[in-house]
């Protein structure tokens, strides 16, 4: 399955810091970039011709093409460069040279980090989350793009790069030392009871493959219930996203997504997942797009209680389209909708236990533990 012609919905709009762009999207064959004469032409002849400063063609097209898509008024819409576009293709594999960083848009004009990579440069410097980025290499981040800050995060591996953050009104200078990274995006623990903790941080390619052989290995150890832990996924590959939830549904419906000019497509999930183990999905503030498909597939379907935090709200579609140079364009296309028809943009899940999200997550853990416990004392004698 090549980068170009799989089907993969791009529906999280947070970027992996020395990644480029990352979450799930349809991501369509290369288009081709044909000159047409216009006024875009005449003005970038008069510009490099009379303009007091030259200006690089190809600065002067990225331009044009960034103008085009903020006309739409979609903070999603984003044109990308070709090393993003490359970088993006890295992380599709779970592997990318960078500090460890997720990082999302905050107040319109401003980047804060998501969450941090565990033993990344990132957090064995003591970069938190709700950081907010202010400089990377001495150049200010207010009011440029994820994108923007992203492709200034990344660089090769053992290359120095200085970031600013701002905590508590704070600001901290690091100097951090990118390196190959590997997302191990899926966690597994097997605790006291026979339940089983799964942390997905990401849904990369063959995600779906490591939730289901965490599940295959041995029935025992988790007959005491699955806890699936989504909290900080910022979302990824949308067919991942379906085969873990397909691992707790017998077919049926996981989402939908409207498409322009053409009847809504509903995804269904794979037939034969376990629909007897009590599952509990835990849920915070950073869980996003494909993530939150997830969580709300299996709370519609009654297959999970969810514990946590209102998710994030990211429900509406991506597409990006490789141009002929390799940059490519991001375009919001539609909306997602759970098996129940309610929309997650802008609004989020709402979890059937809520967790202060102010507080420890070892407390909301807690809470999942107990809930699980309710639901096996639920079960009828000899089942589970």
């Amino acid at each position: 399955m090549s980068l170009v012609s799989r089907r993969a919905v791009r529906v999280a709009a947070w970027a992996l810091a020395g990644a480029g762009l990352f979450a799930a999207g349809v991501l369509t064959g290369v288009v081709g970039s044909q000159s047409t004469p216009g006024v875009i032409d005449e003005a970038a002849d008069r510009i490099q011709a009379t303009a007091a400063r030259p200006v690089d063609r190809d600065q002067l097209e990225r331009a044009a093409v960034e103008g085009m898509l903020k006309a739409l008024g979609d903070r999603w819409s984003a044109y990308y460069t070709p090393s993003d576009f490359d970088s993006f293709a890295q992380a599709l594999e779970g592997r990318y040279s960078g500090i460890g960083l997720w990082v999302r848009e905050v107040h319109g004009a401003d980047v804060a980090v998501s969450s941090v990579q565990p033993a990344s440069p990132a957090a064995v410097a003591g970069v938190l989350p709700d950081d907010v980025i202010t400089a990377v290499d001495g150049q200010p981040t207010t009011g440029r793009s994820v994108g923007e800050v992203v492709d200034l995060l990344r660089g090769p591996d053992g290359s120095l790069v200085e970031v600013t953050v701002e905590r508590a009104g704070t600001a901290l200078t690091l100097s951090l030392t990118r390196t190959e990274l590997s997302m191990d995006d899926v966690v597994v623990e097997r605790l006291a009871g026979g339940v089983t903790r799964i942390e997905v941080r990401s849904f990369t390619r063959g995600v779906g493959r490591e939730v289901r052989q965490a599940l295959a290995d041995n029935e025992e150890d988790y007959a005491g219930g699955v806890v699936l832990d989504l909290r900080s996924n910022p979302g990824g590959l949308l067919d991942e996203a379906v085969e873990v939830a397909s691992l707790f549904l017998d077919g049926g419906p996981v989402v939908s997504y409207e498409q322009r000019d053409a009847p809504d497509k509903v995804i269904q999930a794979i037939a034969g997942g376990d629909t007897t183990t009590p599952v509990v999905v835990l849920v915070d503030g950073g869980t996003a797009s494909a993530a939150e498909v997830v969580a709300a597939a299996l709370q519609d379907r009654n297959r999970a209680v969810v514990v946590g935090s209102r998710t994030y709200g990211k429900g509406s579609v991506q597409v990006p389209t490789q141009l002929s140079d390799g940059s490519a364009i991001e375009l919001t296309v539609g909306r997602y909708f759970t098996p129940a028809g309610r929309s997650i943009d802008g609004r989020g899940i709402e979890p059937d236990v809520l967790v202060d999200p102010a507080g420890s997550p070892a407390v909301a853990e807690q809470r999942a533990l107990e809930v699980l416990l309710g639901l096996m004392a639920a079960l009828p004698p000899g089942s589970g």
